[in-house]
């Protein structure tokens, strides 16, 4: 008889599957279904007619993307609702793939908030530069120069080139934009 290596049954438990592929796809077209709803519902009221000598009221292409993604979202919850019998789940994630999931989820829900604070060029610099030092492992050169120059680069497209304003921070303020 064989000992069994503690090492190795922490390692199956870890990637024992925390959530099945049908479950996720089924909460998925249940959430899309859920905004088609709420998008179909707000393009009524705004209107979706094609107006005579104006063109497309408001809502028009609105309601009729929803209406697409509804019958979308529609197919894919019924070809996930059937469970195949004797099949067993495909899992969609384990444990580890969860957290690894949420190492690049965390970061970009802290950039959303971060732009409000410091605007998004700021914040984009360091998204990237982050991004390139702790996932790429790139070095720190590679990913400043990177990381500022896209944000140059979009500063310039958006606020110089085609004058459109977006979130700013305080270094835009001192700067004078």
């Amino acid at each position: 008889m064989s000992a069994i290596d503690p090492d190795q049954v922490h390692d199956v438990e870890a990637e024992k599957p925390l959530v099945s592929l049908r479950a996720a796809d089924i909460a998925v077209a249940l959430l899309f279904l859920a905004t088609s709803a709420i998008v179909i519902v707000d393009s009524v009221r705004l209107g979706f007619a094609w107006l005579p000598n104006e063109g497309p009221a408001p809502g028009y292409f609105p309601f009729y993307i929803a209406v697409t993604m509804g019958i979308a979202s529609l197919i894919n919850l019924a070809r996930a609702l059937p469970q195949p019998e004797g099949e067993e789940a495909k899992p969609m994630t384990s444990v580890p793939g969860f957290l690894r999931m949420c190492a690049i989820f965390a970061p970009a829900v802290a950039f959303v908030f971060a732009i409000s604070w410091i605007g998004i060029y700021v914040s984009s610099a360091i998204y990237i530069a982050a991004f390139m030092l702790v996932v790429g492992k790139f070095p720190l050169w590679k990913a400043l120069a990177v990381a500022l120059g896209v944000a140059g680069i979009s500063f310039a497209m958006f606020e110089i080139w085609f004058l459109v304003p977006l979130p700013k921070g305080p270094l835009e303020a001192a700067f004078g934009f």
